[in-house]
């Protein structure tokens, strides 16, 4: 019986991946009426769902950390691309949608993912462990990289406005790429140990799958590599395509366009959020938060150099700089995170702090 599921569930995830692609070529760049977009949204879910799957193949035939890695660099490298796309075709009007974006990425991210990872893990074995060397460093980095390229443009005096000069956008670009460079060295060469699942006893766990089934073959997760990428670029794509209904729905509710890079991050950010949880219940928490806090530094570490780039033939302005009040909750998410890491176990009640700020977040971006 067990055989004949995973048959079933290996079938649809060849099948969907390939459908939502197809979808996408026949609606790419049209004017899509109502029930399309409702359709649109159902391959829309069937990719993220095929993606997750796929990714936890390749993670299972890399091992830890690599399968994190793998699933974070992928959604963000689509993600970029996304925002690029968006703002190629936005003008003026998408100036900080890279900023929105991103900020909403490490909102989610280190609040969102993280939180409901500790509740889920904390109600089914009382705590939550981890590794504390591992998620502080990436806690560093984040914090390090989102201070440099969105909280400095606030401050700065040479271009009017929260923006960097040509110059100081050089610069943050470059040490994004250079911290997060140094951050994947870190986590898969130099002290991959910080960033593998441990017991609650406190020893790592080498044990590359919970269910005692072999990694899959070099074909399976070759297999699996292609489909996850056709996957993501599915995800993405459909999400650009249902973009203007999502824009009209904010324009006619009289919300702030800031709402649509909170919707285009929690749309792209749906695939390491369920395999985050799905750790999580399999009490692999330090996977769930290297799912979490690395994707929040492969967003910024990634976005601002290629908006960098793209800001050469780009006519508009690229705002970066944060508002007051989301430095507020960026300091807010650093604190708390530290306070949540070091201990090396979390309970209910940091899961729960944790998803009330990304609660005043969700708040402020509809009521700034």
């Amino acid at each position: 019986m067990i055989r004949k599921l995973r048959a079933a569930s290996a079938q649809w995830t060849l099948v969907v991946p390939v459908a939502a692609f197809v979808v996408l070529v026949l609606t790419w760049h049209e004017d899509l009426p109502g029930w399309v977009v409702g359709v649109v949204a159902l391959f829309l879910i069937g990719a993220v769902l095929a993606a997750v799957h796929h990714a936890e193949v390749i993670a299972h035939w890399t091992g830890e950390p690599f399968g994190s890695l793998v699933l974070a660099v992928a959604v963000t490298v689509i993600e970029v691309a996304l925002i690029v796309t968006l703002m190629a075709d936005g003008g003026d009007k998408s100036a900080t949608l890279a900023r929105d974006t991103v900020f909403a990425a490490v909102m989610i991210t280190c609040n969102g993912i993280t939180g409901l990872s500790i509740i889920v893990a904390a109600l089914r074995y009382r705590t939550a462990v981890f590794n504390a060397e591992g998620s502080g460093t990436a806690l560093a980095c984040i914090a390090t990289l989102a201070t440099l390229s969105m909280v400095l443009p606030t401050f700065t005096t040479s271009t009017p406005g929260p923006q960097f000069s040509t110059t100081q956008l050089g610069y943050a670009a470059t040490a994004s790429l250079v911290v997060y460079g140094l951050f994947v060295t870190t986590q898969t060469l130099r002290h991959r140990d910080y960033f593998l699942p441990v017991t609650p006893e406190g020893r790592i766990r080498r044990d590359e799958d919970d269910d005692h089934v072999g990694p899959p073959t070099l074909r399976a997760a070759g297999v699996s590599l292609l489909l996850l990428a056709v996957a993501l670029v599915s995800v993405v794509g459909l999400a650009k395509g249902v973009s203007p209904t999502i824009e009209s729905v904010v324009d006619d509710a009289g919300l702030p366009h800031a709402v649509v890079g909170v919707v285009i991050a929690i749309v792209v950010l749906l695939p390491e959020t369920i395999a985050a949880l799905r750790s999580a219940v399999r009490n692999r928490v330090q996977t769930s938060l290297n799912l979490a806090l690395g994707s929040a530094l492969a967003s910024i570490g990634l976005t601002i150099p290629a908006v960098a780039i793209a800001s050469i033939w780009l006519s508009g302005p690229l705002v970066l700089g944060l508002a007051p009040s989301h430095m507020v909750l960026l300091t807010l998410t650093v604190v708390l995170g530290t306070l949540t890491v070091i201990p090396r176990r979390a309970t209910l009640l940091q899961g729960a702090l944790h998803l009330g700020v990304l609660a005043e977040f969700m708040v402020l971006a509809v009521n700034p």
